[in-house]
């Protein structure tokens, strides 16, 4: 079957962009796959809600040191031959986590993973654009990005049943299988764009405002994916405490990720329709922090959690336009390295931060709540933007 889909993808742009979709939902798949089955975690392995926290956060970690450098690192060795390195870290991280329950070797084999991911996230997004230059760029990205939610809803519909029918373990090597796959697909049916043309060294330096603003970005989105993580990282856990089934609960939280799979374009199809990015990042915020809130409390759990998904992905598109609205081009490589830098700071610390308070609750309910005041703390993160001309300033 790939055989058949090498040729009609080499040389169309919608086939490369499903090739890569598919590589960039590996990642999504293996940063759930904790999440997805944390009770299976506290009954075999014994860990505690914070110590999943850790594991999480921890996925991310790498992409502190790796994010600035990850285009040099691709630039050297080529786009495809980096991607397929990282692809094997994170095959050898979950392959690592599946051979012993030994705390240090769990906390090794998810760095190991985090490294390999935290460079594929930066090669896959160049490479998407290399191909839609000029090109539908937008609707391309969109896509491209619902790789993420698609990914964690696979994770979390699929992975506790391997869970409950075999051990934890059988959860890392399923994942493992998919990286394997993907690594093949990757393989045999991506290349690069004929027209790719090097451009010429630029200017890398960043003024003092525009690395302000790109530290609020960073933390906008950084807040964001934080709160949004904490669904599907802690909803199952909160579920499974009111007495939900374990597969039950994932496949509940699951319905969040499927419906902002259609919300995450639409929310920047409006923003470009009727050029309001901002305010649909407030409202959509507000929104979604407010439901994060009732998620526990409601009696109504279905009913919520396709609200979550309805209000979840609007915000998306219009905070990952951020970046570009500071950068000039010579320095944007660098500026998104620091966005990416900010995001990873904040994806390591925030798990940890939410399952440190499960624990002293001693409910997940908590690690909701503390998701929730990440996203209510977006439209004041932005408001704080504004302030700084940077910020509002179109770059030339």
């Amino acid at each position: 079957m790939l055989l058949l889909m090498e040729g009609a993808m080499l040389n169309n742009r919608w086939g490369i962009l499903t090739v890569l979709f598919v590589v960039r939902a590996t990642m999504a798949v293996q940063f759930a796959s904790l999440g997805a089955v944390a009770p299976l975690l506290s009954s075999e392995l014994g860990f505690s809600i914070a110590d999943v926290g850790i594991l999480i956060g921890l996925y991310h970690a790498p992409g502190i040191a790796l994010a600035l450098p990850g285009g040099a690192i691709g630039q050297g060795f080529g786009d495809k031959a980096t991607v397929l390195g990282a692809l094997a870290l994170m095959l050898a991280g979950g392959v690592m986590m599946a051979s012993a329950p030994s705390w240090p070797l769990q906390i090794t084999g998810r760095l190991v993973a985090g490294a390999g991911a935290a460079m594929m996230s930066v090669m896959l997004t160049k490479m998407l654009t290399d191909w839609f230059a000029g090109k539908e760029t937008a609707t391309a990205m969109a896509i491209f990005i619902n790789s993420w939610p698609i990914g964690i809803a696979l994770s979390l519909l699929l992975l506790p049943l391997l869970g409950t029918r075999l051990r934890v373990s059988a959860v890392h090597l399923g994942v493992a299988a998919f990286i394997g796959s993907s690594m093949l697909l990757l393989g045999i049916c991506y290349r690069a764009p004929p027209d790719t043309v090097q451009s010429q060294p630029a200017s890398q330096y960043l003024g003092r405002g525009v690395v302000v603003a790109l530290v609020t970005a960073g933390l906008i989105w950084g807040f964001f994916n934080i709160g949004f993580a904490m669904i599907f990282s802690f909803g199952p856990s909160m579920l499974v405490e009111h007495g939900w089934s374990i597969a039950a609960a994932g496949s509940a939280i699951s319905i969040v990720l499927w419906i902002s799979a259609v919300t995450v374009p639409f929310g920047g199809f409006l923003a470009d329709r009727f050029r309001r990015p901002q305010q649909i990042i407030v409202v959509s915020c507000v929104a979604f922090g407010a439901l994060l809130l009732a998620l526990p409390r409601s009696g109504a759990v279905i009913a919520t959690v396709m609200a979550l998904g309805a209000t979840a992905g609007l915000p998306a598109g219009p905070i990952m336009s951020l970046p570009a609205k500071v950068l000039q081009p010579g320095p944007r490589a660098i500026g998104m390295g620091l966005f990416f830098t900010v995001f990873y700071v904040c994806m390591m610390l925030g798990p940890a931060a939410a399952g440190a308070i499960g624990k002293w609750t001693g409910s997940a309910t908590s690690a909701l709540d503390f998701g929730a005041a990440m996203i209510l703390a977006c439209p004041l993160l932005l408001w704080l933007g504004n302030r700084i001309p940077a910020f509002t300033t179109k770059p030339g």
